[in-house]
């Protein structure tokens, strides 16, 4: 049963590279006017966005623009597969965390105090279409909307459940008075990642269990918190669609959440691993996908995540992205991590680059380019180029 008091003694949980909340434990109503200054500042150009830090990457849909976003809200893309690279204009100045294009032309991205942003230029410039106090105001009515509910269940309940939904009410009203303390500080939680389908259809989640969705291009925005199983309002990290067409949501205390229809409902999947997930990524056959995070975790399912196996990579770095293409899948973490598998029966490799700089996304580029992001913003990197270790590893148990 929950805890009554989790939330506000909890420590600062971390994701990816550990950077992106830290702000939330040490947040100050003064602090929070900088924060409304950065919603309402654009982004700076600066020839620096290639070089600093980037928490993702990926391909504005078929096309070959690449289109990554950072710090200080920096969105750059590059049509000549990440050779060079152009600046956006993006309307606010706050860490970017993710990105996602439902077509070539329409692209999201989300951060720091709840912002969504729009595209509808493959990534050229981009509009504001949520923050961080609109989203709470949301997350309060669905609250409330539980609040009443349970309210109904009690008036109707046996005797012998009256307890037990009691006490599930009173969680339900002390995280209700969680948000609305937040709300009265200001925009403070961030989005974590993205996914979206089309122009129209798609997914915003984030901190203490935050799932926004869109039927309409993201004009108005449905709460979808009551639809997952997170009671404790964990950390949702990541969100893809894997081959097959089911949609993976995967976040802290080893949460994996699966839709087989398109996200309208979601059940709870168990992996047996109860640390952090921090992303997760299909392999283009329909069911499969690998769910990865703390220590170097991976966890691999064929089946939608009804059974989950663990990798054995040899890794023991916390991993933060991966991407596949044909037969290659490559997956990137802290201190300059790559774990790569050349082949579905191929044996996963570890690598570090020499500059240790942690790794926050990866595109596959080719058979042997690869495309990565991170702390020291761009790389392009070519075969082994700047690799200072390989070594063999296991397989799937």
């Amino acid at each position: 049963m929950a805890t009554r008091n989790r939330r506000s003694t909890r420590a600062c949980p971390g994701f990816a590279a550990a950077i992106s909340l830290a702000a939330l434990c040490i947040l100050t109503p003064s602090m929070a006017f900088a924060v409304a200054d950065l919603l309402e500042t654009p982004a700076r150009s600066t020839e620096l966005a290639t070089v600093s830090l980037l928490n993702d990457v990926t391909r504005a849909g078929d096309s070959g623009r690449l289109v990554a976003v950072g710090e200080r809200g920096h969105i750059i893309y590059s049509d000549d597969g990440g050779a060079s690279w152009d600046q956006a204009s993006v309307p606010v100045s706050v860490t970017l965390t993710g990105v996602d294009f439902g077509s070539a032309s329409h692209g999201w991205a989300v951060g720091h105090s709840g912002v969504v942003l729009h595209s509808r230029d493959s990534g050229s410039s981009w509009t504001l279409k949520m923050n961080g106090v609109q989203a709470a105001n949301l997350a309060i009515v669905g609250a409330q909307q539980e609040i009443e509910a349970m309210e109904q269940r009690l008036e109707m309940a046996a005797e012998d459940d009256v307890g037990d939904l009691e006490w599930a009410l009173g969680d339900l009203m002390f995280g209700l008075e969680n948000m609305q303390a937040d709300l009265s500080v200001g925009p403070v939680n961030p989005f974590l990642d993205v996914w979206f389908e089309d122009a129209g259809h798609g997914f915003v989640i984030g901190a203490y269990g935050m799932i926004f969705h869109t039927d309409d291009g993201g004009n108005q925005w449905q709460d979808w918190a009551q639809k997952l199983d997170n009671g404790d309002k964990y950390h949702l990290n990541a969100i893809t669609e894997i081959g097959g067409g089911a949609l993976m949501i995967v976040g802290e205390a080893g949460q994996i959440h699966v839709s087989e229809d398109n996200g309208t409902t979601w059940d709870r999947r168990d992996s047996g691993y109860e640390g952090s997930l921090f992303g997760v990524t299909g392999t283009g056959n329909s069911g499969e996908a690998l769910a990865f995070g703390l220590r170097g975790t991976v966890m691999h399912t064929t089946n939608n995540g009804q059974r989950w196996d663990q990798v054995h990579t040899g890794s023991s770095t916390t991993l933060n992205d991966g991407a596949s293409a044909g037969e290659r899948l490559v997956l990137v973490g802290n201190n300059g991590t790559l774990v790569i598998r050349d082949g579905a029966s191929a044996a996963f490799r570890e690598t570090l680059r020499a500059d240790r700089l942690g790794l926050m996304g990866v595109v596959v580029n080719g058979p042997q380019s690869l495309l990565l992001v991170g702390e020291g913003g761009v790389v392009l990197m070519e075969g082994d180029a700047g690799l200072v270790e390989q070594e063999e590893q296991g397989a799937v148990e």
